[in-house]
């Protein structure tokens, strides 16, 4: 479930106000911090107006990584680029940036355009000159040329923005990934709507519509299908989404609570909370042969169970101690050992994609912060300031971490990076959006 307080009730009570329908991300805090870029308008060969501005979703792409910022285009080189051929390194010499990117997009008849671009090293550009490359084209860090409909033009920009962040830091970009999550409109005869959207929140689609509350997705790691907790038979049960045919299945409808779902990494299995032997124990379910595994057996509570990258362990949040803490579990020997000691409660954690950290909600002097905890050392950085934050859901490449907020008294999305300098809110004006799960890499 990954709620604060809410967890000890364990998806009984859902709090909720009306809400729109798209996502809108403002950028708070750390561009400062981030490093320069710049980025031309792509050069537009043909009548008219180009369909639409590359180079506007690119620069708005490495924004909200955290680790760029593009340059105002007021304080660039006057003039078009389309590729290393209007490139002279004496125009860029006064600018301060490690790379340009330039492009051109030309109509190609029958909906189908032309579109190339260029990754520029301006640091190797201005080297002295018995240093410098004889051969332009050496300048060029990544190029690309496609032809694609008018309905790509968006998901092709995120593709040069995974490129450029990959060229640059040897990180794979996140930016053709989805996020799924909850909105509540109380003012619709069904208010609750499980909802996916790109990672910026455009192409918002609705999956499922319902009287009662829908609570919990999360994905599986192919990232076509969504797991999630849904009251529409009137009690909890978990169900699994094709988000393509829309067809349902649901996998886990025991008496008491069917909570907190997680895929293994193999998509094979989940794990989930359920109380149907008693207290609420962590197990593991095969999803094929439904075939099920009880994982802890303790008189606490133990809930929010998520998996380590490589399926051999699971963390979990259990009040065990006393309060609500995380602990780690080996799936082979069933050895648990506690992970966090520091803070009043820590829950909903969930680990890196390299398997180095671990994200949670840690709570210190009553209030509920996003963390990060180095899994070797032990150290905790707090990520967050905002207010009541929750749900952490991590990137796949590992660089930021969507998670729940109260805004101005509403409940929202907001993002933040993993070290904890750049900050977004994804607010939704008259409502609520809650239970963000970030997609895996998608390939399709």
């Amino acid at each position: 479930m990954k709620t604060l307080g809410k967890w000890l009730f364990l998806f009984i009570v859902v709090i909720s106000t009306p809400v729109k329908a798209a996502l809108d991300i403002v950028i708070t805090d750390g561009v400062d911090a981030a490093r320069p870029i710049a980025v031309m308008p792509f050069v537009w060969d043909g009548p008219g107006q180009a369909p639409q501005q590359l180079a506007d979703v690119v620069k708005s792409d490495l924004t909200r990584s955290g680790t760029f910022s593009p340059l105002n285009g007021l304080s660039l080189p006057k003039g078009n680029m389309s590729s290393i051929a209007d490139f002279t390194s004496s125009q860029w010499a006064s600018v301060e940036a490690e790379a340009l990117l330039v492009g051109h997009v030309k109509p190609y008849g029958n909906d189908k355009y032309q579109v190339s671009f260029q990754l520029i090293d301006l640091i190797k550009s201005q080297l002295p000159q018995d240093k410098k490359l004889l051969n332009p084209q050496d300048l060029v860090l990544d190029s690309s040329e496609v032809l694609i409909s008018e309905k790509q033009f968006r998901s092709y920009a995120h593709m040069i923005s995974n490129r450029v962040y990959e060229k640059l830091t040897g990180i794979r970009g996140a930016f053709l990934t989805r996020i799924a999550y909850v909105v509540v409109d109380r003012s619709q005869p069904s208010p609750y709507q499980l909802m996916i959207a790109d990672y910026d929140g455009y192409n918002e689609t609705m999956l499922l519509r319902s009287k009662e509350p829908l609570m919990s997705p999360t994905w599986s790691p192919d990232g076509r299908k969504l797991a999630y907790v849904s009251f529409e038979n009137r009690k909890a049960e978990i169900v699994i989404q094709d988000i393509f045919t829309q067809q349902r299945q649901v996998v886990s409808s025991y008496r008491g609570i069917n909570g907190a779902p997680s895929f293994s990494p193999d998509g094979r299995k989940l794990a989930l909370t359920l109380s149907k032997d008693g207290q609420p124990d962590i197990y593991i379910l095969d999803i094929a042969t439904k075939r099920l595994r009880r994982i802890t057996h303790h008189y606490a509570i133990d809930t929010e169970a998520s998996w380590f990258p490589d399926g051999k362990s699971l963390v979990f949040t259990s009040e065990r101690g006393g309060r609500p803490q995380l602990y780690k579990v080996n799936l082979a020997s069933g050895k648990i050992s506690r992970l966090t000691f520091e803070g009043e409660w820590n829950l909903g954690g969930e680990v890196t994609p390299d398997g180095q950290s671990m994200v949670f909600v840690n709570r210190t002097n009553g209030k509920f912060h996003i963390a990060r905890m180095d899994l070797k050392t032990r150290f905790i950085q707090v990520l967050t300031k905002t207010h009541l934050d929750e749900s952490p859901s991590i990137a796949p490449n590992g660089t930021m971490v969507i998670y729940g907020t109260v805004f101005q008294g509403k409940q929202v999305l907001a993002a933040v990076s993993m070290d904890g300098r750049f900050k977004a809110r994804l607010p939704v004006g008259q409502g609520e959006v809650k239970s963000p799960a970030w997609s895996p890499f998608l390939q399709y």
